[in-house]
């Protein structure tokens, strides 16, 4: 049963109205604004029949002070007044109210009304509800894609790495260090993701190359360089087929152009070279020095930290070079690293 609590200052308006409602509703009477907030800070009705004009505190003062109590959820509002002028009426329902009851009551206008807007107030918030349910699922759904994405990203870079000894590990560090770049650089949300996405994904392009010639364990002919130096290309072919995410082959596609111009595989230079590729060049070329090789362990973090100030606007964008720097000197304990 639906409960509905009338607040009047005049005791026949109370019991006229109790009269009339109790047969369909649970009734609660209150005689003043003060009252029915009340009552309001530990229970909630299912409708409030407020009267317009009672001293102290009137109809639209204490719709006010409803309004603003914490923790009170929407409640439908019937303002009962004698007053049948337009300007009143107005007010009523810039106030909130859903509608108005002329004074004196018709009990079958009452009854009507109430069940009416009690009716459309139920609706109203089952729908809300049904959205709400709706909304999170389609969120979970989401999450559930992004995560999958995610782990098959991941899946890819661990492929990726496995097709050289010596990189193991290699993508999924740049795209930590991309990421940290980043954020220092004042990035967030999706923006920040797209760029972790395209560290981890910034070398697919070696699943196009040969293992005999990734793997070679002498030095590259000419012709197999240039095999080498096609990987940024079959990158960004490869990952230009993910619509969703459009910008996530420009990591691949222009991580090795150098600030002077002098890389490769288009020769840009300064900031016509993607900001994006930039920061993961950065990360990919500390990542390199950082990590075993071959014909060498890691190196020690002088000398990376020298490497990466030296080649600051020949390389690197020397705005990104220093924000590694200051990763660099942060990391006292060289964690950093191929561990």
């Amino acid at each position: 049963m639906d409960r509905i609590l009338v607040v009047d200052d005049d005791v026949m308006n109370l019991k006229m109205a109790e009269h009339i409602l109790k047969k369909k509703y649970e009734v609660i009477t209150v005689s003043s604004g003060r009252e029915a907030l009340d009552f309001l800070a530990h229970d909630v009705p299912d409708m409030i029949l407020l009267d317009l004009h009672m001293p102290q505190m009137n109809g639209l003062e204490t719709m006010e002070q409803i309004h603003a109590m914490e923790g009170v959820p929407e409640i439908p509002v019937i303002f009962l007044t004698a007053d049948n002028e337009r300007e009143t009426e107005i007010k009523i329902f810039n106030a909130g109210a859903m509608d108005y009851i002329q004074k004196p009551f018709l009990a079958e206008v009452v009854l009507r009304r109430i069940g009416r807007l009690l009716e459309l107030f139920h609706l109203q918030q089952s729908l809300q509800q049904e959205v709400e349910k709706k909304t999170g699922e389609l969120r979970e759904s989401s999450q559930r894609i992004q995560r999958l994405s995610e782990q098959i990203m991941m899946s890819l870079a661990s492929v990726i790495d496995a097709k050289d000894t010596y990189t193991r590990g290699h993508s999924m560090r740049v795209a930590q260090y991309a990421r940290e770049l980043a954020r220092r650089m004042g990035k967030t949300g999706q923006e920040l993701d797209n760029i972790y996405y395209s560290g981890l994904l910034h070398d697919i392009g070696k699943i196009g190359i040969s293992n005999k010639i990734i793997n070679k364990p002498g030095k590259l002919t000419d012709e197999e360089y240039s095999v080498i130096r096609s990987h940024p290309e079959i990158g960004a072919e490869i990952l230009g087929n993910i619509s969703e995410l459009p910008d996530i082959s420009i990591g691949a596609h222009w991580h090795h152009e150098n600030y002077d111009g002098s890389g490769y595989p288009d020769r840009l230079a300064g900031e016509d070279i993607p900001e994006v590729a930039r920061i993961i060049g950065v990360a990919d070329a500390y990542d390199a020095m950082a990590s075993r090789r071959s014909y060498r362990d890691v190196l020690p973090q002088e000398v990376v930290r020298a490497e990466i100030e030296r080649a600051k606007g020949i390389q690197f964008d020397p705005v990104i070079a220093q924000y590694m720097i200051r990763m660099i000197d942060e990391d006292t304990e060289y964690k950093m690293r191929e561990q």
